[in-house]
Formats: C-alpha cells, structure tokens, sequence
C-alpha cells in the first residue's frame, strides 16, 4: 500500500473516524524507548503517512495533549505522555508518545496504563553497541505492565546502523524474559543507498517461492508460538499458506506475550512506516483482548472486576493532567468499560495513592506538612461538556468515546490523575498504579514578599498536574521542598514555576536536627517582678537527665510538702515541654530527656500559672546549659538495588556517607539488595549520585528510622 494510497484513506481524522463505536476498531499503543531513539519523529511520520497532519507540520518534541510547554519544546524532549491518533485501514490508531528521559518514569507508567501494548522503539546505532542503561530500565517497566510488544528498529539511515547487531543486543537482554524476538520486516539499501523496508508477511502466499532464511525464520516461529497445528502440517507438506493464516497466528503469539515482532523503520525517509502501521492493527490486540481491571467502589468496599466491555457501566480513569495555552486543566483519560458521551454526570472516585502522605514515617514533632492534590473523600459528581479526541495540543471534538479509547476532557474541577470517572448509578474506582517516589529534594523561597502569592498559586498548579512532585512545608525548618524525581524533572518543575508568573529562588535543603543533653544536670528557674500592684513570683528547680534514644520527652513531678501548690505544676510542665520543643539552641528541639520536677517556691498572691510557665522555661534553658549537648541528625533505612557488578563501588559509596550497611542479599537474577543506615544530609544528592555512579542501572528506597548523634567526620 502507498503512501498517497494512506493519506486517502486517514482523510485528516474527520471526527466519525476518531470515535469508532466498536472497539474492536480501536488500538492504543504507547511509544516507549530512551532519549534520541527516535520516538517523536516516528510518532509524527506515522500520523503525516496517515494523513492526520501535513507532513510539513508535526506535533512538536515535547508538546503534549495537555501542555503547551515552551521549556519541554527547549529541551527538545518528551517530559509528559502526548497521545495522537490516526486512522489506518479503517482502524483508529492511539499513539501514545512517552519520555524516555528516567526523570519522568512516572509518565511512562501513565502512557504504559492508557494502552494495550507498546511499540519499543531503539535505535539500530546504538544497540548495535550494547543496550545502555536507560533502555534496560525501560524494558523491565514495559514487562512489569505486562502488555504485548512491538520492537521497532529505528534510525536505519545512520551511518552506524546495524540491524543485526541491534537485533542480536535486544535478543541477549530479552533472554530468560520468555520472549522470542523474530523479525517481521527486511532492511536494506537500494543501489543509491536509499534505505528500504519490505515486509516478510506479503502476498496471496508468502512462502510460495522458497523462502529466504528470514522468512522461515519468522514462519516456523510463529508455527511453534501460536502452537497451530493446521499450520504446522501445511508447512511440513508444502502446501499453500495463507496470508490471513500466518497474521492470525502472529496475532495469538504476541497476544500471549510469548512473541515480540521486530520491525524495522527510517522515520525521516517513510520506510517501514505503512508496514508497522499495518503490524499495529493486525498484531496488536484489540481493547476488549485487555484483562478486567481490580476495582472497588468509593467506600473502599469489594467491587466486581470492570470488563472492557462497550455496552457496560461506563468506568475510564484519568491518566494525565496538564494545562492548555490558556492554563485551564485538561484530562487525559482511558475509557476502560462503556461509553463517554458528551453533556454527562460522572461520579468521581478519587484515588487514594494520589492522596499525600507524611513523608518517611515522620512522627510527632517530625512530621512534615504536604501541599499536593486535593484530599477528597468518597465520591463527587462533575459533568462532562465535550469530548474530544487528541493530536498533541489540538484538541478535535468527537461524538463520544468508546471503551478501549481514549479522549480529552476540559474543565473537570479538581478531578486529577488516577482518579476514576463513572457512572453515577454504578460508582466505582478503579486501582490505581505504582508512581516513582521522588527523593530529590529542591528548596525554594519567594524572590521577596510581593512574589509569595504567585508562588503559592503556582505550587498549586503543579501539585495538580505533577503526581510525581511532592511540595513540602517543612515545619521544622520552614522551607518549601520539592521533591523531584531527578534533575532533569526539578529543572521543568522549576521552570514551570517561574512561567506561572513565580519569582523564586533555589536554596539550600536544611536537614532537621535535634539536641538531647550529654550528662545529668541541674536547674534553677527564677521569675520574680514587682511592679505595682500584683506581681509576679514562680521558682522551681529541675533535674534533667538523657533518655534512650527515641524515648521523647517524660516529666516527673517530685514535689512534696506543697512548695508548689499542685494547681501551678500544670504550668511548670507546659513552660518545660515548650522550652524543649522550641530548642535552647534556635532550631533544634531537645528530645529524649526525662525532667523531674524536685524543688520549688511560691507566693499566696503573686504566684500565677503563667509565671510558673516562665520559671519552667527558665530552668530547662540553665539545667541544658549545664549538661551540654549532643546534637543528633535524621538516620534513614536505604534498600539499594545495584546489578552485582556495580555492588564493590555502591558499598564504597555508602561508606564514605557515614552509612552503616546492615545487610545485603540477592534480589533478582544479577542484583543484590543493600541494606544500609545513612544520615539524611548524605541522601540529599543521593538520587544524582546514584544514578552517574550505576549509569541509572541501580534504584533505591529512604524511610525514616531514628534520630542518632551526628557523625564525627
């Protein structure tokens, strides 16, 4: 088929074509591979092949369905999913752009839960070289999804490209997974070095010649992966085999996911695109092919699995939010069972993974404010005025949208990602999936006074539109931290700040310490004025003394004879507590110590409950004083997963951050799982660390232990 042949047929998308009422005429795909593979100019060939766009205009890098980026554009990168459609062969095509950048995996997830399958995209220069890093990462994130796979060969006009070489690297690192790569299309170049791409699934009988070894390559792989018989016994007897019959088959092995077809392409000069797209609809599986989705309703309470099934209860789910040019919010949502029409009431099941949580089990006077997405509760009812179907930022109005497909939606309210849209006399919510927890930590503060509203409207912004992002109010060290995923997710988050109409400036992240005292000690509080009339008079005497670590604060009332009266010890206690919390040491509160309240003094009329609270105050400050200190810092458990490899060089490295390795074992096939207490002013930078010192291969998890007395270096 040609390409003017496709341009016919895709017509530009008119909107009948990009709302099928059929599933079965529905495939969503999410484009996954690491950076200068060549996603966003394959994504873009494909839909001008098909005529969706001119092919002299495109859906810019790092232009999404949801946000007009202009520091993405700058970037030349993917750092949201951005979702255009085409229609090839009567079949609506979802092309779902993901990052390849490791700083936005979150995103990733997304575009891997919004599809039925992915199309892998490496280049055939750089595998040819070895799978780096980020490649492997991303092809264990497409297995965990557990959805077919197309792996796409791309950049063959490369002076470097070697298909071979980049088939046999991808074969090794696909090796014990069960896949069985096989290609479905020959490379070459013409006699003027044009490159070309025919498929091996062609004509009435593609093995009517005598087939190359390629071909029976391909034949016998999809006889034994789709365990056809019939087709096995043609082969065997030499006789006919029918086109329809050997796509059939390869569509049974890559639905098992026991068959990756590899194809190849040069995005740039149309070759193997009408092939791939063909691949698409005849390999891929449709929508109703995707297992039931767990489900619950808003309660909390067991709900029946949602089937993608067209004429269910409608059930779809938001899997991204950005903002338009004008800055209004817009939904990316998977429509998972049913049908989404226009001018609808849907109830509103919020996710509670989204919900924020405190930070790394912090208790007490350790916990630490969030600003994130609304915390909402049970279910609520927005209404849908259009849907529309996505080309990158434009957005086209359609009719509705079926299950299995996905659409736009405008002006939900507060609705975010992960929530669930459904029917309101069938409410229901889906589960939601795994995000990456950011632990890169950036503190930020208001350029001056007149520049902290415009912060606050912006944090609030991307708190809605950012699930990976977490905003800290630290209410220890009074800092705004955001917490990013990497360096290259803190320097959008900041610029997208900054373009909201923010004036703010990077500082440093202070680590929280406490204080407890050195030795038993003694002090004497003395708060006595006179000034006319009543005044005031309060004298007491504490013993204060450490306490094992984690025991807090215990106060002891040793009073006898009456020298308080009991009616003022309340006051003695509350000066104390606040004395400590407060810190004798600006900053830093005094924990595990026991005070004992053994000696004191009062007058029948200028004795007074808050005088008593001053005199409390007094003592803790000269009983600390005495005892000297021993300041203390925040100790986090670490789990690090390192390939062994790396192992020698991740343990010198927690080593020289004062942390403590309490246990290693193995983890998966070629990996050991470190075990390790370390200081949190060494986490800091840990995430950037980590990720040079492994080339991205190790990942890591910080959940707050204990406070422990600093590190002596």
């Amino acid at each position: 088929m040609g390409k003017a042949d496709n341009v016919r047929r895709g017509r530009g998308g008119r909107a009948e074509e990009l709302a099928p009422d059929d599933p079965a005429a529905v495939r969503s795909v999410a484009v996954v591979g690491p950076m200068a593979a060549g996603k966003t100019t394959l994504v873009e060939e494909l839909l001008a092949a098909a005529g969706a766009i001119p092919r002299a205009g495109s859906v810019a890098a790092g232009t999404t369905v949801t946000d007009h980026d202009p520091d993405a554009r700058r970037q030349q990168r993917s750092v949201a999913p951005s979702v255009a459609s085409l229609v090839h062969r009567g079949i609506k095509i979802n092309l779902i752009d993901t990052p390849g950048c490791p700083d936005f995996l979150g995103e990733v997830r997304a575009g891997l839960r919004a599809a039925d399958a992915v199309l892998f995209v490496v280049g055939t220069a750089d595998a040819a070289d070895g799978v780096a890093a980020p490649t492997s990462a991303l092809l264990a994130e497409c297995r965990r999804a557990d959805l077919p796979a197309v792996l796409v060969l791309s950049r063959l006009d490369h002076a470097r490209a070697d298909v071979d070489a980049a088939l046999a690297t991808c074969r090794e690192v696909a090796a014990g997974s069960g896949e069985v790569l096989v290609p479905v299309t020959r490379s070459g170049r013409d006699a003027d070095g044009t490159v070309t791409v025919h498929p091996l699934l062609a004509g009435d009988d593609p093995t009517a010649d005598e087939p190359d070894d390629l071909r029976r390559e391909l034949v016998e792989t999809l006889i034994e992966q789709s365990e056809d018989e019939a087709l096995l016994e043609s082969w065997i007897g030499g006789d006919a085999v029918a086109l329809d019959a050997l796509r059939a088959d390869l569509a049974t092995a890559v639905a098992r996911r026991a068959l990756v077809p590899v194809a190849g392409v040069c995005a740039p000069t149309g070759a193997g695109l009408d092939a791939l797209l063909d691949l698409v609809v005849d390999a891929v599986p449709p929508p109703t092919a995707h297992p039931p989705l767990p489900a619950h309703a808003p309660d909390g309470a067991g709900h029946a699995p949602v089937d993608p099934d067209p004429d269910g209860p409608l059930v779809a789910e938001v899997v991204h939010t950005g903002t338009d040019a004008q800055g209004s919010r817009v939904s990316l949502v998977r429509v998972f069972s049913g049908r989404l029409r226009p001018d609808t009431a849907l109830t509103v099941c919020a996710d509670p993974l989204r919900i924020p949580a405190p930070r790394d089990g912090a208790h007490d006077s350790d916990q630490a404010g969030q600003a994130g997405p609304e915390v909402r509760a049970g279910a609520e009812t927005v209404r849908v005025n259009r849907v529309y179907a996505p080309l990158g930022a434009t957005l086209r109005e359609v009719p509705w949208c079926v299950a299995g497909d996905l659409c736009a939606l405008t002006r939900l309210g507060p609705v975010a990602t992960g929530d669930t849209l459904s029917a309101a006399e069938d409410p229901v919510g889906l589960d939601g999936w795994e995000l990456p927890e950011a632990l890169l930590p950036v503190a930020v503060t208001a350029a001056d006074r007149s520049a902290q509203d415009a912060m606050a409207r912006g944090l609030a912004r991307l708190a809605a539109t950012e699930t990976t992002l977490r905003v800290e109010r630290n209410e220890d060290t009074h800092q705004i931290v955001l917490w990013c995923t990497g360096e290259a997710h803190a320097d959008v988050v900041l610029a997208r700040l900054r373009a909201s109409g923010a004036s703010v400036e990077v500082t440093d992240v202070a680590v929280p310490e406490r204080e407890t005292v050195a030795g038993p000690a003694t002090g004497l509080g003395r708060h006595v004025k006179q000034s006319g009339g009543h005044g005031q008079f309060a004298v007491c005497r504490i013993e204060i003394e450490p306490l094992p670590r984690g025991s807090g604060v215990e106060f002891v009332d040793r009073i006898v004879g009456g020298v308080i009266p009991r009616a003022y010890i309340p006051g003695v206690e509350k000066g104390v507590r606040a004395q400590l919390e407060a810190g004798v040491t600006p900053g830093r509160p005094v924990v595990d110590v026991r005070v004992t309240l053994v000696d004191g003094k009062a007058h029948s009329v200028d004795s007074s409950d808050q005088a008593f609270q001053t005199a409390g105050s007094l003592a803790i400050k000269e009983a600390v004083a005495a005892a000297g200190t021993v300041v203390m810092e925040r100790l986090y458990e670490v789990e690090v997963t390192v390939d062994d490899a790396q192992l020698g060089a991740v343990l010198g490295d927690l080593a020289s951050r004062h942390g403590r390795v309490v246990g290693t074992e193995p983890g998966a096939p070629g990996t050991t799982l470190v075990r390790a207490e370390v200081p949190e002013q060494a986490l800091l930078r840990y995430p950037v660390d980590l990720r040079a010192l492994t080339s991205g291969t190790a990942s890591f998890t910080r959940r707050f232990s204990r406070y422990e007395p600093v590190a002596s270096v």
